[in-house]
């Protein structure tokens, strides 16, 4: 069983939230505590030192970052609860961190429980909220840091230092500017969704291209990308109106 609290300062979001764990988790989750401020949340993890905490995001007039910034280490998982906007959500996306858009929805609820089966270390979880925090404050910035999952472990980099990014079925393989190569549990699809807004196209199904790495386009049927590392990427014929417009309005 994963003990768990809540921390969220609208009782009618504990209630909910509650009552889904009752109903769909009880089997996996044991509900420690639920509180509403910052200072109670403090207490409670000390208190209860659960496995899993469910943070609110704005918690009166303080966040769950302040709660989390005061602990000298982060050891349980945390799953954000949030009604924050895109670019906030994608910075949870980019950490790899978990969270849950408010009202919670029982199939995600269930679906972030069962990544806490996939351990990482404490110096992941670090590195997870530092990603988390950089982004945050740095909302508007047109390069990101951004957490993924390799065979050894979690890397972190940032969006600009990716060159391209080539799907394997269900990996995806990230070609880096200082010409290193990392094979990713993710798929393109979700990659795409990810760097779209920092300059990338998928010119392919089977390809995603940072712009800015561009080189050369070579005319032809769909044609084909030349990228300063030398790769030579196809154009999809149905991508290539949409991909030479894109082009014009760099």
């Amino acid at each position: 069983m994963i003990k768990a609290i809540i921390i969220d300062d609208e009782q009618h979001c504990i209630n909910r939230l509650t009552t889904l764990l009752s109903k769909n988790c009880s089997d996996t989750v044991e509900l420690l505590a639920s509180v509403q401020s910052v200072e109670e949340g403090l207490t409670a993890v000390r208190t209860y030192k659960p496995q899993l905490v469910f943070l609110d995001i704005e918690i009166g007039n303080k966040t769950g970052f302040d709660l989390l910034k005061q602990l000298p280490e982060i050891n349980f998982e945390v799953i954000f609860t949030t009604a924050y906007d895109k670019y906030a959500v994608q910075a949870f996306k980019f950490s790899a961190l978990d969270y849950l858009l408010k009202p919670i929805d029982t199939d995600e609820l269930q679906a972030a429980l069962k990544k806490l089966n996939d351990k990482v270390s404490q110096k992941d979880i670090a590195g997870k909220f530092d990603t988390l925090f950089h982004n945050l404050k740095n909302i508007q910035s047109s390069s990101k840091r951004i957490c993924v999952p390799v065979l050894s472990g979690l890397v972190f980099i940032q969006t600009d230092d990716i060159i391209r990014c080539e799907s394997n079925i269900n990996y995806t393989t990230l070609f880096l500017k200082d010409k290193q190569k990392l094979l990713v549990a993710k798929t393109l699809k979700e990659f795409e969704e990810m760097l779209t807004e920092y300059n990338f196209y998928r010119v392919h199904n089977s390809h995603l291209i940072n712009l800015a790495y561009i080189k050369m386009y070579n005319k032809g049927k769909g044609g084909t990308v030349t990228m300063t590392d030398g790769s030579e990427i196809e154009v999809s014929t149905r991508r290539k109106d949409d991909f030479l417009k894109r082009l014009t309005d760099l």
